[in-house]
């Protein structure tokens, strides 16, 4: 039998059967994902194949393959780190939320975020988020950053589930699809899907006042069926966004704007750092590319996996001042 899986434990998974029954599985045995150096074998959004086994207390089955993804979004392994944990695969659409300073997102973390996305083939939306909490000051940081992103070509939406502004745009770009909302604890993922489906009541916390940041309210990545035709997969916020077995050489390619010039560069192997004439460093110097992407791309590039909460919007944009000078 082959289903569908909505929830991921670390050892029992809810599986959704072809019939519509939820049936909680084990895996058999170990499984060795080719090429993939994982925590977890299985994942949200993952099809598998299964057998039910009678038991005293209820229905439950064992899982004996999972079909061939069509992708997956990865982040390192908190513990591991040359392994990855897989947050959810055959995603249609990742919705990244987004909020200035209630908690605090930085460039860098979004575009860490961007780049697995672009890797794994992944259409990524950036939803800010807590619209209406905005004073003057943090609606211009927020119109900086959405138009950084929206001159790159990425989508951008602007939301406010206490509001309902935007929900309806929102839902409009769900139907038929499976999306996946992610972003740090406290941006308000789990709101909003009970601003989109009220019936599901997922639990929800306030942001901490002492450091800022979120809480965690989604323990386990979760997918549900919503009333409007589309799959939402609900994800446990993240601190942290490490990349994962990339070559130096191919990082440049994940940024669009790097793309759409690196042929241009004198040298085919440019690191766009210290090498003559490369056309990403004049497309610096005359504005066409942002200092903040450059200096997430320097980051990325030098494996600086530090802690980005204790980032904040400012000093990002202070960091590109000084990259600038």
């Amino acid at each position: 039998m082959t289903g569908l899986v909505y929830k991921s434990t670390g050892s029992w998974y809810t599986v959704k059967s072809e019939k519509g029954d939820f049936i909680e599985c084990r895996m058999k045995g170990k499984f060795r994902m080719k090429g993939i150096k994982s925590t977890n074998p299985i994942a949200v959004g993952d099809i598998v194949d299964y057998e039910l086994e009678e038991t005293s207390d209820a229905l439950t089955g064992t899982i004996f393959n999972i079909h061939e993804r069509k992708n997956y979004i990865v982040r390192k392994s908190v513990n591991l780190s040359h392994q990855m944990h897989i947050i959810a695969s055959n995603i249609d659409r990742v919705f990244l939320l987004i909020t200035i300073n209630n908690p605090p997102t930085t460039f860098n973390f979004i575009d860490r975020f961007l780049v697995t996305a672009e890797a794994y083939n992944i259409e990524t939306i950036l939803v800010f988020n807590k619209i209406d909490t905005f004073d003057e000051p943090t609606l211009e940081d927020q119109l900086y950053m959405q138009y950084v992103y929206q001159q790159i070509g990425y989508k951008c939406l602007r939301v406010s589930s206490t509001e309902m502004k935007g929900i309806d745009e929102l839902k409009e770009m769900m139907i038929g699809k499976v999306s996946m909302f992610s972003g740090h604890s406290g941006v308000g993922k789990s709101t909003l899907v009970n601003a989109m489906e009220p019936s599901l009541h997922l639990k929800t916390k306030t942001i901490s006042e002492a450091s800022k940041q979120g809480q965690h309210t989604t323990t386990f990545a979760e997918m549900y069926d919503l009333s409007f035709n589309a799959k939402i997969i609900d994800t446990p916020g993240i601190k942290g966004f490490g990349i994962v077995d990339m070559e130096k050489e191919e990082i440049s390619g994940y940024f669009p704007e790097f793309f759409k010039l690196k042929d241009q560069c004198k040298f085919n192997n440019c690191l766009h750092k210290e090498e003559p004439h490369c056309a990403i460093k004049a497309a610096l110097e005359r504005d066409e590319i942002a200092w903040s992407r450059y200096n997430s791309y320097l980051k990325i590039l030098e494996g600086d996996d530090e802690h980005y909460r204790t980032d904040t919007y400012g000093e990002d944009r202070a960091a590109s001042d000084e990259t600038r000078k």
